[in-house]
């Protein structure tokens, strides 16, 4: 590019970044704007020999913490942030103005600042993890690999996640020789290094991007060694059990406690801790867990010699009684432990699951872990804690997806004085190493977060700043595939919604209660194809929504059915309509061999034809449902026609995957069911095709279905 410049008699422009080299944080700033800058062609010079100057400045004062401003004044952009992270997401937005073509001289002055102060990521380590099986150990080499980290943590910052949740059973004994029971270690010097050197080197990492680290534990666990050293119970056997017995020994509390605090004294780059009021604690009240706490995990925090931060979740039972003196209830003694904490930093983080297990089904708030939640965390308004809603995703791991007005309506619907932000991650997927991709020359990313880019993307900038307009998304897609991207992001806004419409319309609780991107959900503690007797009894989640079982009773009966609930047969006409207008936007791209565009696309066309499968289920199940309790072989004949049609989609879905995706690992076919897998080796892996036999056997099952009159 130089020698073309110089043939026309210019020379290109020298930038000089001007920045405290000294915070670790604009130095991290100033790398990637020179990354962006060489890679248009610019030079990078000093401050003598440049023609244009990038100044990078903080203004702690007249600006909030995380804002920033980008400002053009003749030949210089300055780029203030309200601190570090405000710097660094003003210098990302120069860059991403730079990749989508923009020249130095045209940056558009801008300002943002943080709509939430809690944007986080769930993030399961695949070693001691809560999950089993295949799926999860898979993960193990590229978890252990910082090039990893240091990718994911790019990925983070440019999308202006904030926090880092690392989540697995134990984690003290992979961070930590404990001083005084090092008998509780299962590696030797040399492996115990390796790990430090891990941690070590994500939290310095994290730091640099302006993002804050935590470790969050399940309770209660020892290690093996530990429970032989000292004659106590370990809650999880040769198949783990994660509701066993807690060992409230003395010896243990020492052990956590001391845990705690040398963790906290050995790795000064990591922000804060987490527990969780559940496993390993079967058999104890709820006062006698919280004071589990408190004399160990909270009591070790307040000995360390440093204040940290604490996420503190939420009781996984709602509303439930008992101990030695009468009833207690939970949430009140969960928000009075809070409220008197003073020797952390504020606020502390009160971890909600949003719906659950399955945050991607409807902005309302239909339920947390355990049932319904009461006003009791929220009135009065706390003054030392903000809640965080956890977002789970347990129903799409494959498929790319991003719907950006779920998110914003997400946000807006939820966004109270009391929400301080939100996590978002899963529990059966790790984000690591892409097992689900076949070999092909269009594959142009190395880990599997990176396919999903736009889920990302979507929930981190948006969270930031929901008034983020879809213009930046779909800038994305065309600077990654050209002009045939164009319509992407709207494609992927209509066929996304699938999934989101069978969570809000089947019901569900824990992880693998439903996996919608498989049509599979738990039955008889094993994870089957959700069939069309499923179908048509399953009450929804949403009450906006009717199951097909109560709208075919209220016709019979003669019931008239509110304008604001949504029928099997109206979600059907949705279905059809939104998927019908993925299909189009995508139907005329071109896609030649080694086009990185033909994942995209066909993940598209699959979703929509998941859809459109959808839509012709709920009319047979309508029409089976009908035949059943009025008979009349015409509607027999026209679920039989709809299930066919349905069967047709599904082929459409395996023809486009086939091709593409492997048979994955699914964490919810090796679920253990008393201590015993379900499923292992190829029996736990999924993928559509092998499930076309049940979607079949629908057929058969409207086929010789009788019409049993009332008695």
């Amino acid at each position: 590019m130089f020698l073309a410049l110089c043939t026309y008699g210019q020379r290109p422009e020298r930038v000089y970044i001007q920045h405290d080299n000294v915070v670790p944080q604009a130095t991290y700033a100033a790398r990637k704007l020179e990354e962006a800058i060489l890679n248009k062609g610019y030079l990078v010079g000093n401050a003598n020999e440049s023609n244009f100057q990038i100044s990078l400045l903080l203004d702690t004062i007249e600006m909030t913490v995380e804002a920033f401003s980008i400002r053009l004044e003749g030949n210089q952009i300055r780029i203030t942030g309200g601190d570090v992270r405000g710097l660094i997401y003003g210098s990302l937005s120069v860059v991403e103005d730079l990749e989508n073509g923009i020249a130095l001289k045209n940056i558009k002055e801008k300002k943002e600042h943080p709509h939430l102060s809690f944007r986080a990521i769930k993030f399961n380590l695949p070693w001691d993890a809560y999950r089993e099986g295949y799926a999860m150990e898979l993960h193990l080499q590229t978890c252990k690999d910082l090039g990893y980290w240091e990718t994911f943590l790019d990925m983070m910052v440019e999308n202006r996640f904030n926090t880092l949740t690392l989540w697995n059973l134990h984690p003290f004994p992979y961070m930590i020789r404990p001083r005084n029971f090092p008998e509780a270690s299962p590696f030797d010097d040399q492996e115990m290094a390796a790990w430090q050197t891990l941690y070590r080197g994500l939290f310095r990492l994290a730091k640099e991007r302006g993002i804050e680290t935590y470790i969050v534990n399940w309770n209660i666990f020892v290690t093996p060694t530990f429970a032989k050293a000292h004659g106590v119970s370990i809650p999880d056997g040769k198949a783990r059990i994660h509701y066993g017995m807690g060992d409230t020994a003395e010896v243990i509390k020492r052990y956590t406690r001391e845990c705690v605090t040398q963790v906290l004294e050995e790795y000064p780059d990591l922000t804060g801790i987490g527990f969780t009021h559940g496993e390993a604690m079967r058999g104890m009240s709820p006062k006698e867990r919280q004071d589990w706490f408190e004399t160990t995990i909270l009591e070790g925090m307040k000995l360390a010699k440093r204040r940290a931060k604490l996420i503190h979740r939420v009781p996984l039972e709602v509303n439930s009684e008992g101990s030695e003196s009468g009833p207690i209830n939970v949430e009140q003694l969960t928000r009075e432990s809070m409220e008197k904490i003073d020797y952390l930093e504020k606020p502390i983080w009160a971890e909600v699951k949003f719906n659950w297990s399955h945050g991607h089904s409807s902005t309302k708030l239909i339920k947390v872990h355990g049932g319904q939640l009461s006003d009791t965390y929220f009135k009065p308004e706390p003054e030392n804690y903000k809640i965080a809603w956890m977002v789970r995703n347990e129903d799409f791991f494959c498929l790319r997806w991003g719907v950006p007005d779920f998110i914003r309506k997400h946000i807006a619907t939820n966004n109270y004085p009391y929400v301080g932000g939100y996590f978002v991650g899963s529990e059966g997927y790790i984000p690591a190493k892409d097992y689900f991709s076949k070999p092909n020359s269009a594959i142009q990313w190395k880990y599997a977060f990176q396919r999903q880019w736009l889920f990302y993307k979507l929930w981190g900038r948006l969270l930031y700043n929901p008034a983020t307009p879809d213009v930046v998304f779909q800038s994305e897609f065309i600077r990654r595939y050209g002009m045939a991207g164009e319509g992407l992001l709207e494609a992927s806004a209509l066929s996304g919604k699938t999934p989101l419409r069978l969570a809000s319309s089947f019901d569900f609780t824990w992880d693998f209660s439903l996996y919608s991107e498989g049509f599979l959900a738990m039955e008889d503690n094993e994870m089957r194809f959700i069939s069309i007797d499923r179908q048509i009894n399953q009450l929804p989640a949403d009450s906006s929504y009717m199951s097909v079982y109560e709208y075919v009773n209220s016709s019979k009966a003669g019931k008239s059915i509110a304008d604001n609930r949504i029928t099997p047969l109206l979600l059907a006409g949705m279905l059809e309509t939104d998927c019908g207008k993925a299909l189009a936007l995508v139907q005329h791209i071109d896609l030649p061999d080694g086009n990185p565009l033909l994942y995209e696309v066909a993940d598209i066309k699959i979703w929509a034809n998941l859809g459109l499968y959808f839509a012709q289920k709920l009319r047979g199940a309508v029409a089976l449902q009908t035949y059943r309790l009025l008979g009349g072989e015409q509607h027999k004949q026209q679920a039989i026609g709809h299930l066919k049609k349905a069967l047709g989609y599904w082929d459409e879905v395996v023809g486009q995957a086939r091709p593409l995706y492997r048979d994955m690992p699914l964490a919810a076919y090796a679920y253990p069911h008393e201590g015993v897998r379900n499923a292992t080796g190829d029996k736990s892996r999924f993928h559509w095709e092998r499930l076309r036999p049940d979607v079949e056997r629908d057929i058969e099952i409207a086929r010789n279905s009788t019409y049993l009159p009332a008695k």
